[in-house]
């Protein structure tokens, strides 16, 4: 995975120049005890390895201030804050999906679309990530599955947000009947209901790992390819780097990834 290297990277590189300042302070002081070296070299491959990390993470999409009123509860939509993130319940009972976003995008940016599914029938738990990085919280759902009674529970993500959410479902196929990946893939194998769904114009989705990862899908497994539609418009966040321009609007997208939900929830 894309993030998980670039965390090795960070590591590697850090440990790296431990070593080598560390080197160079022995020589420089005649520090001959390989105690005092090993010392140096943990200090500051610790040091450098927070403050690589820290500047890496603190680097990300921000939800757009439209998001705002889509955390806020109406007559048809109730939205409460929960312990790992947002709960939208709307007039449904009985099914409930479960979201992980996009890395380095804030998870608020994907509550429009938890809002208008919940208040389509669909009730949905919008997860907050450790960092805005789905790699470091793929066991999330464990506790709403835990504290939550819902008959069926689908997990559904935004690009590393579906592959850690298909991650989960692979491993835990007692407890999720389905997937949904938007802009995404799955690197496991899935025995479950699957929906696809992906822009024509999407710029960062890697094309070749999407459909090299087709075998994990099911037979039946339904793929979607929405005219028009890019990667960040899943969410509110503007642009994204590296993506394409979309030549519908992100509300128009939106609309179709919803229909296109409902459709396959049989609602």
């Amino acid at each position: 995975m894309k993030y998980a290297l670039i965390c090795s990277l960070i590591l590697i590189l850090c440990l790296g120049i431990g070593i080598g300042i560390s080197l160079l302070i022995r020589r420089q002081t005649k520090l001959k005890k390989k105690r005092y070296v090993f010392l140096f070299t943990s200090i500051i491959s610790i040091f450098l390895l927070f403050v690589c990390f820290f500047s890496y993470v603190g680097i990300y999409y921000h939800a757009d201030s439209s998001v705002k009123e889509y955390l806020k509860s109406s007559d048809s939509v109730t939205v409460s804050k929960i312990s790992s993130g947002y709960y939208f319940d709307g007039k449904g009972s009985n099914k409930a999906i479960i979201f992980y976003p996009g890395a380095k995008v804030e998870y608020t940016s994907y509550a429009p679309l938890m809002y208008d599914l919940a208040s389509e029938g669909i009730d949905c738990f919008l997860v907050k990530m450790p960092f805005n990085l789905a790699f470091f919280g793929s066991n999330k759902a464990n506790s709403i599955i835990k504290n939550y009674d819902y008959e069926s529970y689908y997990l559904m993500g935004h690009s590393l947000g579906g592959s850690m959410a298909s991650l989960y479902a692979s491993s835990n196929s007692d407890k999720i009947d389905g997937v949904i990946l938007l802009a995404s893939y799955s690197t496991k194998k899935l025995d479950m209901d699957v929906l696809s769904i992906y822009g024509s114009n999407d710029g960062c989705l890697n094309l070749k790992e999407y459909e090299k990862n087709k075998t994990n899908l099911p037979s039946n497994y339904k793929e979607v390819i929405i005219d028009g539609g890019n990667h960040a418009q899943f969410g509110c966040y503007g642009k994204q780097k590296g993506d394409k321009k979309a030549t519908i609007s992100n509300e128009l997208q939106k609309k179709y990834t919803i229909s296109e939900i409902i459709d396959f929830f049989n609602i």
